[in-house]
């Protein structure tokens, strides 16, 4: 079994971190990003990156999308779904068929 060493890293805002993966992401900058609170709070820093990143940051906007569409997102995996479903059904909304 390999064991993967972290590289010591520093980010554009001077924060320094350790990381195994070539992933570029701060993930001290990463926290400082995820809000407090409503939908986008609930997800993982990629699923949420990855909705951002479609410009879907209302449950309005993500009501527009099927599941399907959803899950093609790089950073959105299944484990997020019964997530966003809950969120949507509390606002009486749901994704597209």
């Amino acid at each position: 079994m390999t064991t993967s060493s972290k590289n010591k890293r520093t980010c554009s805002q001077g924060h320094t971190y350790y990381k195994s993966s070539d992933c570029p992401t701060c993930p001290i900058c990463e926290q400082d990003l995820k809000p407090e609170n409503g939908f986008l709070s609930l997800l993982s820093a990629p699923a949420r990156r990855a909705l951002e990143n479609h410009g879907i940051t209302t449950l309005q906007e993500l009501s527009n999308y099927s599941e399907k569409d959803i899950l093609k997102f790089h950073g959105m995996g299944p484990a997020s779904l019964p997530k966003l479903r809950t969120a949507l059904e509390a606002r009486g909304l749901s994704f597209k068929e």
